[in-house]
């Protein structure tokens, strides 16, 4: 008798082959494919189409586009930093994934969950800890499954899934390539092998040949920390952040290559583009400067780290996310305003930053003019250099 597993499914070379290697040990497979923003109508068919032919017992297609704006946009621009300074989390939908699994398993009233993660990766820490984080679940990962008898996985399943008559898509031989609305990551062939990535190695952005010939121009308004309009049309969140990476991506901003500690420590190398994540962030650190006091902007980076290392590590529904999300959240009452952002490719920067809460100075511009004297400064670079000063007379 067959059992019901819920699987989360993307349509790619390791959710396929879940999906015969599942049903052969007599689970009933019911995939989700959360939408989370990073694939159009042709592909979202696809998926549909290839859960389909693989003979899954149900397939349902869920609107991840306001959780993962809410979820994760919103808090990470909030928080403004990368993980080491550098990657933009981009996998970070598996939590919005996470839920829409569950919430179709408490539909077939299943406690079993399946996802395609491999042995090696840091998604099968972030998959398990939500999974265990929202109930009493039997988790199921045949990839790593597979890893305890073959070395080469991604060999083995595309051979196992030809042997029973279920063609592999070219790229995905290559390639794991992961698509959400935040952007796109590429991992596997000569990446993981630390050589220049083939022509292959591509999503959305375009390379320096194909960038467009005139200057791109767009203006982002913030409402507490939360852009809300793009060249003054109102947006919701996931539209609007679809939007920017329709208008940046073909000037090849937000595509980087990323070098990094994984959770269970290994060295990980991807291939990411994100070019409207990036431009969000762009656009909120330049508000966010301009209207935050010395103090704040000194001291946010350091909760922005912690909650950037949580949500990457997997401690997605721990308390501390919570705590450090209500500073956040605190610290974005004044962060309002408009940003106006320029690329001509590559690059992004703000130009132009409006907004009634600026701490300007009436008297006093920097570099320029002050409504203080010269006694007042001298005695200021006096009294701030003391320790520093002393320490040069004594010992010189």
């Amino acid at each position: 008798m067959s059992k019901d597993i819920v699987l989360a499914f993307s349509g790619g070379l390791d959710t396929s082959f879940c999906v015969p290697y599942l049903k052969e040990r007599g689970w009933a497979v019911h995939t989700v494919f959360a939408d989370t923003g990073g694939v159009d109508a042709e592909e979202r068919a696809y998926i549909e189409q290839r859960a389909k032919e693989l003979g899954v017992a149900s397939h349902v297609t869920v609107d991840g586009g306001p959780a993962i704006w809410n979820g994760f946009v919103k808090p990470f621009v909030q928080a403004g930093e990368a993980y080491q300074g550098q990657y933009p989390l981009l996998v970070s939908d598996r939590y919005l994934i996470v839920d829409a699994a569950i919430a179709r398993a408490k539909e077939l009233g299943t406690k079993a969950i399946a996802h395609g993660c491999t042995g090696m990766g840091n998604d099968q820490v972030r998959f398990d800890l939500a999974v265990k984080a929202l109930g009493d679940y039997q988790i199921v990962a045949p990839i790593r499954e597979i890893q305890k008898e073959h070395t080469q996985t991604r060999a083995y399943e595309q051979a196992y899934l030809e042997e029973r008559g279920f063609e592999v898509r070219a790229k995905q031989k290559s390639y794991t390539i992961n698509e959400n609305l935040l952007g796109v990551t590429l991992s596997g062939g000569e990446i993981d092998h630390w050589k220049t990535p083939g022509e292959g190695a591509r999503g959305w952005c375009k390379p320096r040949a194909e960038w467009p010939s005139e200057k791109l121009t767009v203006t982002l308004g913030f409402v507490k920390g939360e852009a809300v309009s793009l060249n003054g049309e109102k947006l919701p969140g996931d539209k609007l952040l679809a939007k920017l990476n329709e208008l940046f991506a073909p000037y090849g901003v937000g595509r980087g290559m990323y070098t990094g500690d994984t959770t269970i420590g290994l060295k990980g190398r991807i291939v990411y583009e994100a070019p409207g994540l990036i431009s969000l962030l762009a656009a909120h650190r330049a508000l966010e400067e301009a209207v935050l006091t010395k103090q704040q902007n000194r001291f946010k980076p350091e909760v922005a780290r912690k909650w950037v290392e949580v949500v990457y590590e997997g401690f997605f529904h721990d308390p501390i996310k919570t705590d450090l999300e209500a500073f956040l959240s605190s610290s974005q009452g004044q962060v309002n305003g408009e940003v106006v952002l320029e690329t001509s490719g590559a690059q992004v920067t703000a130009v132009e930053v409006r907004s009634p809460h600026i701490l300007n100075a009436k008297g006093a511009t920097y570099a320029q003019s002050a409504d203080w004297g010269v006694e007042e400064a001298e005695g200021f670079i006096k009294l701030f250099g003391m320790s520093s000063t002393l320490w040069a007379e004594i010992n010189r």
